[in-house]
């Protein structure tokens, strides 16, 4: 893959996350009006927003390091060894950082 489809496809996918976070943010609190019967519903709707808008913003950082990543002229290598990530890899993942090893590694270490 070429830089400027990369940065194509990293910056459509910003446009897209910054949009999806906008809306979980406006939305994370609505529904406090209902009567105190929905209360634990509205709790658990508020909890899988929550947890939408950290997934949301964790990738939103990995996209904008990857772009970082690919102003510097190291997009395509892994962070860690400095390894080649594979094309295909990148094409799943284009904000990917690590190649699969070392991507398992730190998965496991968490």
């Amino acid at each position: 893959m070429d830089a400027a489809t990369v940065r194509m496809r990293l910056e459509n996918m910003l446009a897209e996350l910054d949009r999806s976070i906008r809306v979980l943010r406006g939305d994370s609190l609505t529904g406090w009006d209902r009567s105190a019967a929905d209360a634990g519903s509205v709790l658990t709707d508020a909890d899988r927003n929550l947890a939408m808008l950290e997934a949301a913003t964790e990738q939103r950082r990995a996209v904008a390091e990857a772009l970082r990543r690919l102003e510097e002229g190291v997009y395509g290598r892994c962070a860690d060894c400095g390894s080649p990530v594979p094309e295909g890899r990148l094409e799943a993942r284009p904000e990917a950082a690590r190649c699969v090893q070392c991507q398992a590694r730190r998965e496991r270490r968490r």
